[in-house]
């Protein structure tokens, strides 16, 4: 029952929703699963994210505890990728390496057992090669990407992982000529392992010197055949032409009845119309904010016009079309005939144009809290119930339940998306424009070196791939034993927590910008810059018409939204310069001081 604030959120609607006792997710067949597909399951966005699966041990569990054990947790809108296709790759990786987990483990527990004295000297050096890497920071995959920032860790921290890797080093070579030396004369060496931990010359002997050779060496070839087995699924399900059959996928194909009933709920919220949000971040998944403003102007009829009503509908019809043209490419400039070559200097012809506005997205959404609901079963996606949420917010200056006009661009290959959100809203005379740009930036450099990580590994030769080996194994050593309270931990958490039956809640984190870079480059920046300008343009150009064909002054808006002639909109910002707004107007000075708005910092 709606409050009497005028506050709306799915609790408010739940008395006159109907609440039938949900399907069976988990029942959803494989193959209706691929049909109910995310149109970008295969996009480069996802397959990236869903190798980051495999090389980022964080990532990874980050994905699984946001989208797989609170599965009370609605999901956050998937722009431009497929949330269910990476959490399927990432249970994936999950199972793979607890699988190596299991062994490296079982492997510890021998040593332990066999090697005596001589497990507590390799325990100490893997300890320390761990804390290393640790120090030195980076993701603790089985591949270490290198590109352009990557080893930019401070001073400190990197002196810290060369003391400590240093330490752990020449302990390992005491261990590991100790051991060789008592293995083949049977007497413990006086300055290797006496000369460090002498309590363990007395307890070991001459077969306890074979384990401790023999033992780390099975656990570096795991450690290879692990790296190799990585590899393999990197250079060929994760393989462009293959990774876009998703049918073929082996990581949708697993049977698990949770993973079934978790991916049919993110196959039907991450791209729908209808956003459950959280509290302290409502538009997650958007990316990171880029200059939002609001604008409030009041109504004055103008001059000699009887002034027609304008509700937020009309006014949103009258920017949809504007913001709509900017999918149609110019075709000045073009070759006249068929099949010519276009002259050199001169425009691509409009089939043969590129820019990423053609596939400008545009639709509109309601943002929701889930309240008052048991069940995330229960909440309304279908076209009817929208359709009622769309009517009932449009016209509302709602806290809660808000309705907004979403504009996207997709650009880099869904690596770089520019999300508008745009709401209008008339109240007691006046008229409110809000105006959220949000930005995806592109994929984490690592993720995106999957290509050229797995072809290096694959180029690389036998001897090349056994030092890799016996140089890794002390530290995925002990980070096995690590992953196995990490998995242990993962598993208490899914069967104890309760979270299947809990209380829906929004989402906390977006599997899209957890896997997303902290910046872009310059060409990136640009493009986005472009959309933003473009859109603004286009908004701005369609409220102001929207007023002027109904009768209402037009001045005042245009006083406050300034059209630039460099192409930068800015919001009641105007000192001392000469300004022009749409195709016929006026140029004249404004004195004063800047305002509360700004533009993008470069125009």
């Amino acid at each position: 029952m709606a409050n009497t604030r005028g506050d709306h959120s799915l609790g408010d609607h739940s008395s006159r929703l109907p609440q039938p006792r949900p399907e069976p997710l988990s029942a959803v067949p494989s193959s209706r699963a691929a049909d109910d597909a995310s149109p970008y399951a295969t996009s480069e966005a996802t397959r990236l994210l869903c190798a980051g699966a495999y090389l980022d041990d964080d990532f990874r569990d980050a994905v699984l505890d946001e989208l797989y054990v609170h599965e009370e947790r609605a999901v956050a809108p998937s722009l431009g990728i497929d949330a269910a296709r990476v959490l399927a790759h990432a249970l994936r990786a999950r199972r793979l390496e607890a699988c190596w987990t299991a062994l490296l483990v079982s492997l510890w527990g021998l040593d332990f057992l066999l090697a005596q004295g001589f497990f507590y000297l390799f325990l100490a050096s893997c300890a320390l090669l761990l804390l290393a890497s640790w120090a030195r920071g980076g993701a603790m995959g089985p591949f270490r990407a290198d590109y352009p920032g990557a080893d930019g860790v401070t001073v400190t921290r990197r002196r810290a992982a060369a003391v400590l890797r240093l330490l752990g080093c020449l302990i390992l070579l005491s261990y590991t000529v100790s051991a060789l030396t008592q293995a083949f004369t049977g007497e413990p060496a006086t300055s290797g392992l006496q000369g460090i931990a002498p309590a363990l010359a007395t307890g070991s002997d001459t077969s306890a010197a074979w384990f401790a050779l023999v033992i780390p060496a099975m656990m570096a070839t795991a450690v290879a055949l692990h790296r190799e087995h990585v590899a393999r699924v990197l250079a060929t399900d994760l393989e462009p032409e293959t990774f876009a059959d998703l049918a073929a996928d082996p990581a949708e194909r697993f049977e698990g009845g949770r993973f079934q009933r978790v991916r049919a709920l993110i196959r039907r919220e991450q791209h729908s119309p209808v956003i459950l949000y959280h509290d302290r971040h409502p538009f997650l998944g958007a990316g990171m904010a880029h200059d939002t403003w609001t604008l409030a102007v009041e109504l004055r009829p103008r001059e000699g016009d009887e002034p027609a009503p304008l509700d937020n509908r009309v006014i949103l019809e009258r920017i949809r079309p504007l913001v709509e043209k900017l999918r149609t490419p110019s075709t000045q400039g073009t070759a006249a005939v068929q099949g010519t070559a276009p002259v050199p200097g001169t425009a691509r012809p409009a089939a043969a144009s590129r820019d990423r506005l053609r596939g400008l997205e545009l639709d509109e959404c309601v943002f929701l809290k889930v309240t008052g609901l048991r069940s995330r079963s229960f909440v309304p996606y279908g076209e009817a119930d929208f359709a009622r949420e769309r009517a009932e917010a449009v016209e509302e200056g709602g806290e809660i339940r808000r309705h907004f006009l979403r504009i996207r661009v997709g650009a880099w290959r869904e690596e770089v998306v520019t999300t508008v959100f745009v709401r209008v809203h008339t109240q007691g005379g006046m008229l409110m424009l809000e105006f959220a740009p949000h930005v995806l930036r592109p994929i984490r450099p690592d993720f995106r070196a999957v290509d050229r990580l797995s072809d290096s590994h694959r180029r690389g030769g036998l001897p090349g791939k056994a030092v890799w080996a016996l140089g890794r194994t002390p530290t995925a050593a002990g980070w096995a034993v690590i992953h196995a309270f990490r998995s242990a931990a993962f598993v208490w958490r899914m069967y104890a927590g309760g979270y299947e039956a809990a209380i829906p809640d929004g989402p906390w984190t977006s599997v899209r910008e957890l896997g997303s870079d902290a910046g872009a480059s310059l060409f990136q920046e640009m493009d986005v810059s472009r959309y933003l300008k473009s859109v603004e343009d286009r908004v701005a150009n369609g409220v102001r018409r929207a007023l002027d064909e109904a009768g209402w002054e037009t001045g005042e808006f245009e006083q406050k939204v300034i059209n630039v002639s460099g192409g930068g909109v800015f919001i009641e910002s105007a000192a001392n310069s000469a300004f022009g707004f749409g195709d016929h107007n006026t140029i004249s000075n404004t004195t004063g001081t800047n305002g509360a708005g700004g533009g993008h910092g470069d125009g």
